[in-house]
């Protein structure tokens, strides 16, 4: 059985400016149509003073990275890679539309016994400021050719 294709230390970065539309798409695929996200005039009157993107907009963005970690790894014709899950999810500062944010990927541990490899993601905007973080799990879950 082969090993897992990603070392520690290796990483991957992605950008994506929040777009109204991003939002907008999000809560309606979700349904999560909190004024925080789409009302200008309510979210005018409180200490953010304008709406915030979606905690869990920012989580697939970090999906993201997992996908561009795979892509970059070498072929592993013996498994297939699946995310286990996002631990550690903090929302730190509010992301505004217009914010362009830069998430890094960042392998921090390897488990070649289970499969598995530990990342470590930061989400930072265009000012440096550290807006989300998270850790996730991914495994190279082995293909049974019977």
């Amino acid at each position: 059985m082969g090993e897992v294709p990603v070392r520690v230390g290796q990483s991957v970065s992605f950008a994506k400016t929040v777009g109204e539309s991003d939002v907008y798409l999000f809560a309606g695929i979700t349904g999560d149509l909190s004024p925080n996200h789409v009302n200008e005039q309510v979210m005018a009157g409180t200490s953010y003073g304008r709406r915030i993107a979606h905690g869990a907009l920012l989580v697939g963005f970090m999906s993201t990275c997992s996908t561009r970690m795979i892509e970059q790894a070498p072929p592993t014709p013996d498994a297939t890679p699946v995310s286990l899950g996002y631990d550690r999810i903090r929302f730190l500062a509010p992301v505004f539309i217009g914010d362009t944010l830069t998430f890094t990927y960042a392998i921090v541990e390897v488990d070649p016994a289970r499969r598995r490899s530990r990342a470590r993601i930061e989400a930072v905007n265009q000012h440096g400021t550290l807006v989300a973080v998270a850790e996730h799990i991914l495994k190279w879950v082995a293909n049974d050719r019977r």
